[in-house]
């Protein structure tokens, strides 16, 4: 390998201070990356719901991955759950303002999947043809 292979010609994306931050990044970013937190951000960022209004606004999700999703956005301190005091009780869920600022990410991110996803089904498609050739735009290194 030649010399100037060796290298580190980029700075590093994130900088870690230690293990322990690292892995507090890696735990967030799981949370936030995860697919039904995504789509129950995303149904919250709407407004104020209750849980069966979620349970039918999220498409495919289970009672049971609908209640763990908002517990843990809940202990995240993304959602917050307001219960009321009628009989039966009533439930709603709403974003913190830390779970709305992490919507503007989140519709960045949608913007761009909206932008690049004949891009991608394109090259999935020659991907799963064998071809393999990458697409305009694409990067040119070849498959690991």
């Amino acid at each position: 390998m030649s010399v100037r292979h060796t290298g580190v010609t980029t700075d590093p994306v994130i900088v870690r201070d230690d293990e322990q931050t690292a892995c507090g990044v890696r735990e967030v970013l799981d949370r936030i990356g995860d697919k039904w937190t995504v789509l129950v951000i995303n149904e919250l960022a709407h407004g104020v719901r209750r849980f069966r209004r979620l349970q039918r606004d999220v498409p495919g999700i289970s009672q049971r991955m609908l209640t763990l999703t908002l517990r843990r956005l809940e202990r995240d301190g993304l959602v917050v759950r307001t219960v009321y005091p009628t009989v039966p009780a009533r439930v709603e869920y709403a974003l913190t303002p830390t779970g709305r600022s992490l919507t503007f990410v989140l519709e960045a991110v949608a913007d761009w999947a909206a932008e690049h996803r004949h891009t991608v089904i394109e090259s999935r498609a020659r991907w799963d043809s064998g071809t393999g050739a990458p697409g305009p735009g694409a990067e040119t290194q070849g498959r690991a």
